[in-house]
């Protein structure tokens, strides 16, 4: 038998990878970096109607002692570390849900827009990758009428983002936002949501459609009122065959700060203590009932349960599955 030295593997090594085809490291070139995310898009049923949740991006706000008004920064910071997120930038998601009824195709809140955050705004193209055609949509719901809910229901040049859609919102919102005397007493921080509302629904107003509370705005989709995030703020509750979906909207904001410490008021809640009572009254129904939510602020795909854990509750997102 013939000794094979160190040289003799390494010269019968080149051989082969000449032999193959295979240049000498040619498996370790790399495509280049993707640099984003593929696209957002998740969908599920409640009963026969079909659900499409797509994400609008994230906003990073940095953390300091205004996110939270009555809770100390270290107890804020904590939270957000147990759940393992940053402590230096809290990071919230914007997720709105295209319902497909088998009747009607409604989408519920039309997201930022691109005007918020240069890490949001990918409603549209995801809508494109989820193929949705905008034009399509039936009716749009609107919660409530701050910036990132409301600003995506128009381009950027203007021009209507749903050309064919009939838009529903709250009536205690319209009327609240859309008062001038409002807009005159407001803080300058609430400035720029009230102009907001203005370049949205003042080319439109007329066609604007108002809804009371509780009211059934489509069948299978009933408004529930959730006073205390702004005047009007209102979640929906879907039903089909059976088949519950509470859409959340902005009961809570980030569920690993405000499902967690529900007594916690975010800087986002225009009455901290009505938003205070609102939220523990739907935590403890949803509990209590097992009902799923979609949570506008929730990390995408922004659906799953809420459990109750002693005094407080937890979020527990769903099982991705595949499989519709």
């Amino acid at each position: 038998m013939t000794a094979m030295s160190r040289r003799t593997i390494l010269a019968a090594a080149a051989a082969a990878s000449a032999a193959s085809g295979v240049a000498s490291g040619t498996a370790r070139a790399a495509a280049p970096a993707a640099g984003r995310q593929a696209p957002g898009v998740y969908r599920y049923h409640v009963g026969s109607f079909e659900v499409t949740a797509l994400t609008d991006g994230v906003a990073r706000r940095p953390l300091d002692a205004t996110l939270v008004r009555n809770a100390p920064l270290e107890d804020v910071r904590q939270a957000l570390d147990q759940a393992f997120l940053s402590i230096d930038k809290v990071s919230i998601p914007f997720t709105c849900v295209v319902v497909n009824t088998g009747g009607r195709l409604v989408l519920i809140d039309a997201g930022t827009g691109g005007f918020l955050a240069p890490t949001a705004g990918q409603l549209y193209e995801n809508m494109a990758a989820a193929g949705v055609d905008p034009k399509a949509i039936d009716m749009v719901l609107i919660s409530h009428f701050h910036p990132d809910h409301i600003a995506g229901l128009r381009l950027k040049d203007g021009t209507a983002a749903f050309p064919n859609a009939e838009v529903l919102v709250p009536q205690a919102e319209w009327a609240f936002w859309m008062d001038e005397g409002q807009m005159s007493r407001a803080p300058d921080a609430l400035q720029p949501a009230f102009k907001m509302v203005r370049r949205v629904f003042e080319p439109m107003a007329r066609e604007v459609r108002k809804f009371e509370r509780e009211a059934e705005v489509t069948p299978g989709i009933t408004a529930l009122p959730a006073p205390g995030h702004t005047p009007g703020h209102t979640a929906f509750r879907l039903s089909s065959e059976g088949k519950d979906l509470i859409i959340w909207s902005d009961v809570t904001n980030h569920p690993a700060l405000f499902v967690r410490n529900p007594g916690w008021h975010a800087v986002f809640d225009m009455d901290p203590e009505l938003a205070e009572t609102t939220r523990r009254r739907m935590l403890d129904m949803v509990a209590a009932d097992r009902l799923p939510i979609a949570g506008y602020h929730f990390p995408f795909p922004a659906v799953g349960h809420i459990a109750r854990r002693g005094t407080s509750y937890t979020f527990v997102p769903v099982m991705w599955d595949a499989a519709l």
